[in-house]
């Protein structure tokens, strides 16, 4: 479990500035194997956009439908967390952030085993993300945003959070079916 294709991985991207704005290669396959492994093919990509204190998460599909997810703000910012969900993992629970932005041109790979969720930061943010499986709703599952078992310390300064009705009645990660 030591491989860096098992762990969250930052990756910068390297934007061409220009008087016009910029250009920025967003997915290159050999440089992308060469960071996870050999194993990792993507089969859709997903975007979606919403509105400051919008936090969507923390979902995850279970096997034999795991993802990975390769997440890229194009527009906004959010505070983009993982949790590990893996039991057998000696950083099962363990949970890690990191601001997501469209001015820091840096992906994050969320492996499979990993549930992942975010807040967005400003309004009408735009998050984009390749995917490793199709979403299959017999997988897929959610953990609580705000299971004090995790502790995730999500920047919302007293603002209650917009949620769907999914995100705010999930099971805590105690209850939670997880991967072995």
């Amino acid at each position: 479990m030591t491989s860096i294709e098992t762990f969250p991985v930052l990756i910068e991207l390297t934007p061409q500035h220009d008087p016009r704005g910029y250009f920025v290669e967003t997915f290159h396959h050999e440089r992308f194997r060469a960071i996870t492994g050999p194993d990792v093919e993507f089969v859709q990509d997903n975007a979606s956009v919403s509105h400051l204190w919008v936090l969507r998460g923390l979902h995850y599909q279970l096997p034999p439908s795991q993802q990975g997810k390769l997440v890229w703000v194009a527009h906004g910012a959010v505070f983009d967390v993982v949790v590990d969900v893996r039991r057998s993992s000696p950083t099962f629970g363990r949970w890690w952030s990191r601001e997501l932005n469209d001015s820091a041109f840096t992906q994050l790979w969320v492996p499979p085993g990993f549930a992942h969720g975010f807040l967005s930061l400003a309004d009408e943010t735009q998050v984009l993300y390749k995917v490793t499986a199709h979403h299959a709703p017999s997988a897929e599952r959610v953990i609580r945003w705000d299971d004090a078992a995790l502790g995730i310390d999500w920047p919302l300064h007293g603002i209650v959070p917009v949620l769907s009705i999914r995100d705010r009645d999930a099971p805590t990660l105690a209850e939670a079916e997880v991967f072995d």
